[in-house]
């Protein structure tokens, strides 16, 4: 058992059960670059144990009803075959150093649409809000029961076989990306059962990515063995203080970490990635002030929601 690796794991575990998001997205590229895991084995290990904490969250918004089933019956549809098939396409390209190379570039891109998933998550989530305050909040169907929109079974089912086949290669993906297609077919759709419908489907995406590293991927026990120590009581606890905690500038943190590990991933060298990250960090809050000063807001708002949907709607 290595210390260090209950200690990250209980660090990512935290993040996920404060903002809802980061699990891949941080475990990975942690594995990678501060445990000397090579890409490949990063990701099974990382799968292997989502699938043991995503569980928890799926357990919760279902116990709370923010659930639709139905949409996550024609997710599951599309991502559980691609989530497989993902691995194949892995074990496809032969020699070990061949899939090395193309999991790092594939989680350095997923890495980086993950950053810009979370900006727009915000920004699709504020101009949501000004919408609703404007019309008194959702109209018809959606406003007697938000679980029971008009399913859109083709574009839901390609999010799926997308969003499986991403989570197959890189691990990346369940939540940050699902939740932002999701956002575009369902509008109307409350934040709360955005999340509780993307943390239920991600529950057997994640366990066919597994399932598929387990038999032909890099999986190491030893390493697994001890994230699942740290992450299972981290999700738990981030969860337990989702409600009070500045999950906002977590997740603008968070936008951060990402965009470096992936630009790193990508090859790009160290001075432009400086300089990008510096840009976002002066340039990026600014921006976020302008545009909602078009939308009507104040400039500045309470930092318990800075990136997105309060926390107590997102949960592991």
């Amino acid at each position: 058992m290595s210390v260090g690796l209950v200690l990250g794991g209980l660090a990512v575990g935290f993040v996920v059960g404060l903002t809802g998001m980061g699990g891949g997205a941080l475990m990975t590229p942690m594995l990678v670059f501060f445990f000397g895991v090579n890409p490949l084995a990063a990701v099974s290990s990382d799968l292997v144990t989502s699938a043991m904490m995503k569980p928890f969250g799926g357990a919760v918004h279902a116990h709370r009803g923010t659930v639709n089933r139905a949409l996550v019956g024609w997710l599951a549809l599309g991502s559980v075959p691609s989530a497989f098939v993902g691995v194949l396409v892995l074990r496809a390209l032969g020699s070990a150093s061949a899939v090395d190379d193309v999991v790092t570039m594939a989680l350095g891109a997923a890495l980086v649409v993950a950053a810009l998933a979370l900006i727009a998550n915000a920004y699709v989530s504020m101009s949501r809000g000004v919408r609703d305050r404007a019309t008194g909040g959702m109209d018809g169907d959606d406003a007697q029961d938000p679980l029971r929109s008009v399913v859109r079974p083709l574009p839901t089912v390609l999010t799926g076989v997308v969003g499986g086949l991403v989570v197959g290669m890189t691990s990346v993906g369940s939540g940050s990306l699902m939740i932002i297609a999701l956002m575009v077919i369902y509008p109307r759709l409350q934040a709360s059962h955005l999340v509780g419908t993307d943390l239920v489907q991600a529950v057997p995406l994640v366990a066919a990515a597994a399932l598929g590293h387990l038999l032909f991927g890099d999986f190491r026990l030893n390493v697994t063995a001890s994230l699942l120590l740290g992450s299972i009581p981290g999700v738990i606890l981030g969860a337990l203080a989702s409600s009070r905690a500045p999950g906002g500038l977590i997740r603008r943190a968070l936008a951060v970490v990402l965009l470096a590990s992936g630009l790193k991933l990508l090859g790009v060298a160290t001075t432009v990635t400086v300089v990008v990250l510096m840009a976002s960090i002066i340039l990026g809050p600014l921006a976020w002030m302008g545009a909602r000063r078009r939308h009507g807001l104040p400039a500045l708002r309470n930092q318990s929601n800075l990136l997105g949907q309060p926390h107590r709607n997102t949960h592991c």
